[in-house]
This record gives C-alpha cells, sequence and structure tokens, in this order.
C-alpha cells in the first residue's frame, strides 16, 4: 500500500476504536474487548494504554476529537484511581499516572496532573519496603513502577522502587538475575518479565541520579543475559526462561519485544547511551536486528509462530524497532514496509472500520477477538503505523508520548565519527 492508504488504514482502525468506547457522562471508558463485561483501566490492555494513541493521532491529524477523547478519557482513568489495587506500570497505577500525565503535558489538563500524583501516591503508600507484590520485573513489579515514577519526574519513588534490587540480586556465572515472580523456579530473561526489563530500568535511574550502584548492577544483569546468547557471532537469541517456564506451551525463543531480540535491542539501545563502550552495545542492538530479520517473521512458518499483529508479541512490536533503526542506523526502509504490508494484509475491514483478530493456536477456536489496547489490540498497531507514516515523509520520527521503556529516537554514529 502506498503511505497514504496506511495513514488511512490507521484513520479508520481509530474510527473503530472510538466507536467501541463506552460513554459514561462526560468520560469515556474502553474494555480489553468490545463485549467485555468491565471497562479495563490499564495501561495493557485498556484505557490508559488507549490515551496515548488518542495523543498520536491529535498530534498527527490535527484533529480535535482524539484530543477531546483524550481528555474525556483521562477522566474516566482518574474516577478509577481510588478503587483500583495494583500499583505496577502496565497493571496499574503507575500506568494511569504515565498517561494522565501525558494528557497533562500534551493538552493543559491540570485535573489529570492532580489525579496522577494522587495515583503516585498511592503507590507510595503501598510500599512494603521492598515490592508491592508478588511480581519483581517490569510489567507487573519494580522495575515498572521505577520507569513510570522517572517518566512523572519522581526521582524518590524511582529510588525506592529500585533500590530493593540492590540487595536481591542472585550471583551467577556471568553475572546477575533476579526473581521475576515470587516462588516461581524459572528466571525470566528478557524486557518484559526478565532480567533485562529490571536491567532497563537500573540503567535508566542510573542515568537520572547519577548512581553508580545502579548502573553497576544494570551492567551485572546484562552479563548474564549475554552469556546465554545461543546464536552465532553475528546474531543474537536468549531463551524466553531457565529453567523453561512451561515448556510444553511456551517456545524455547521468541523474537518480539516481550520475550525476544526486538525487546532486547531496545534496552542495548538505552546502555549504549548509560554504560562505557557505546559502540559495544550498538553491535549488540544490531545482532538482535540480524536476527529478527532472518527468523523468517512475518511469515506464519509454524504454529504459534508469526500469528500476532500487535505491539507486545507481534508485528507492531518488531516494526517499532524497526523505525528506531530507519532514525538512528539509515536502514533502508523494505523490512519496516513488509512488516506494514503484514500488519495491512492482516486487518479486517469492514463498514464499522478496521481492527485485527491474532490467532492462538493453543485455543479452540483459536481466532481471538478483536482487542483494543495497546498490547494486543489497535491502540499498538495504530501507533506504529502513525509514525511509520511521518517517517515514510520525512517528518517528525518522535512519538508524541515517549513510552517509558522505548528510548526516543537519536541518530547514532560510532564516537570517533561523532562531532
Amino acid at each position: 500500500m502506498a503511505v497514504g492508504e496506511v495513514e488511512a488504514l490507521a484513520a479508520e482502525a481509530l474510527r473503530w476504536l472510538l466507536a467501541n468506547a463506552r460513554t459514561t457522562g462526560k468520560s469515556i471508558a474502553w474494555s480489553a474487548i468490545p463485549t467485555g463485561d468491565e471497562p479495563d483501566p490499564t495501561l495493557y490492555s485498556g484505557t490508559a494504554g488507549i490515551i496515548p494513541v488518542l495523543l498520536e493521532a491529535w498530534r498527527h491529524f490535527g484533529d480535535d476529537r482524539y484530543g477531546d477523547a483524550a481528555v474525556r478519557a483521562a477522566r474516566s482513568l482518574s474516577e478509577a484511581v481510588d478503587r483500583w489495587e495494583d500499583s505496577s506500570l502496565y497493571g496499574g497505577l503507575t500506568g494511569f499516572a504515565f498517561s494522565l500525565n501525558a494528557v497533562h503535558d500534551e493538552l493543559g489538563a491540570s485535573e489529570a496532573a492532580v489525579a496522577a500524583v494522587r495515583a503516585l501516591d498511592l503507590v507510595r503508600a503501598r510500599f512494603d519496603g521492598s515490592r508491592w507484590g508478588d511480581w519483581f520485573e517490569l510489567l507487573g513489579g519494580n522495575a515498572g513502577i521505577g520507569l513510570g515514577a522517572l517518566a512523572a519526574g519522581d526521582t524518590e519513588l524511582a529510588v525506592l522502587a529500585l533500590e530493593p534490587y540492590l540487595r536481591t540480586a542472585e550471583q551467577t556465572p556471568a553475572g546477575v538475575q533476579w526473581e521475576a515472580l515470587r516462588g516461581r523456579a524459572s528466571r525470566f530473561h528478557h524486557i518484559s518479565h526478565g532480567t533485562l526489563g529490571i536491567v532497563y530500568a537500573l540503567a535508566r535511574a542510573g542515568q537520572v541520579t547519577g548512581r553508580r550502584d545502579f548502573t553497576d548492577s544494570a551492567r551485572a544483569g546484562a552479563a548474564n543475559v549475554l552469556a546465554r546468547n545461543e546464536a552465532d557471532a553475528a546474531g543474537f537469541l536468549v531463551p524466553h526462561s531457565d529453567p523453561q517456564d512451561f515448556p510444553h506451551v511456551t517456545a524455547r525463543h521468541n523474537y518480539g519485544w516481550c520475550h525476544g531480540p526486538a525487546g532486547d535491542a531496545q534496552v542495548f539501545r538505552l546502555l549504549r547511551e548509560v554504560l562505557d563502550d557505546p559502540a559495544r552495545w550498538q553491535d549488540l542492538a544490531d545482532r538482535c536486528w540480524h536476527t529478527v530479520t532472518l527468523s523468517g517473521l512475518p511469515r506464519p512458518l509454524r504454529p504459534g509462530f508469526w500469528d500476532n499483529s500487535g505491539r507486545c508479541c507481534g508485528t507492531a512490536g518488531v516494526l517499532a524497532l524497526a523505525c528506531d533503526r530507519m532514525v538512528e542506523r539509515g536502514d533502508p526502509p523494505g523490512f519496516a514496509r513488509l512488516l506494514v504490508a503484514d500488519i495491512v494484509r492482516r486487518s479486517i475491514r469492514d463498514a464499522t472500520g478496521v481492527r485485527w483478530s491474532h490467532l492462538e493456536h493453543r485455543a479452540t477456536p483459536s481466532v481471538l477477538e478483536p482487542r483494543t489496547g495497546w498490547a494486543m489490540g489497535n491502540a499498538g498497531i495504530v501507533r506504529e503505523l502513525l509514525r511509520f507514516v511521518r517517517i515514510s515523509r520525512g517528518a517528525d520520527p518522535s512519538y508524541a508520548v515517549t513510552w517509558p521503556d522505548q528510548p526516543a529516537v537519536k541518530r547514532w554514529e560510532p564516537p570517533e565519527h561523532a562531532a
């Protein structure tokens, strides 16, 4: 499709998204799936994750419908703060605060900023001295809360969240790792639930606070993961977990953002900016991309590979990295176009708009209901399509809202060539 057609498809996907909002007074909210019983306010699958794409659309199209929708969605998020028990970035109040602050920063909605402060105050009050619950990683635990706090400018809360990693690190032959879920024997390695997500948060906190102990711990965590590489010297491919978590249903190697090299590369992009020897970290990011582009995706090579277009586990998350590389490394657009073509091919288009359905080969029926949110739904896919359109036109390659675990793009050159 021509770039203009991709943009038109994204607009139709936004129309479907707005049509499936639930209106209560002056507020709107979404469920993870349109037929869901209750609104889902979370960053991962609900309203908090939809707000950034509304802001993206508002800035991209210059259409106040999207800004108005973002303000109304922020109202529903504010109303959910006091009753929501989860404190995490992707499932709880820290994610609420991230999106509420984005509405304030982009649209000047002061009431959203007040609600964001209230959300983080509740998060702070719930800290037990070590953690906020059973999960202890980026999606559901301390690392994500630390990143969300840094995004909000709350360095004190970020330090509170991240210092426990300094005293709970488990020594390995090559470095350190951490328990992701209380009582779970498996150790996860990647950005969503594993060591690299914690590494990302520690490195970012070290960058902001100047604390060497955070950056040293991030370096040790990265070393543990690097030692697990099972690809050749040109690539980078680390197992999902060790010992393998639920091996009867989980592939040992994944390639997306959550448990694969598309997400690992985002961590190495940050380490390039924070740690010494930036060329080494850029080389690792390049090796991740080498592995991704040679893996066969987006072709469905076997059941479960490649059957998801979403931002977390699927094609949109890989497209995010492809676009980062087009800006930072000057990559040709061919692979990004291949990914976009696949997203377009898999779209469902009718009079109600555009949406996507993923497959789950382990379930019957295997075709899943289209979803609305960031992780598996329209919001995450549309956000990456709009950015691809801008980059293709030579326009602003940045997002309206920078995500906590994806570094802003910066043209990178080896140190000897840098100005």
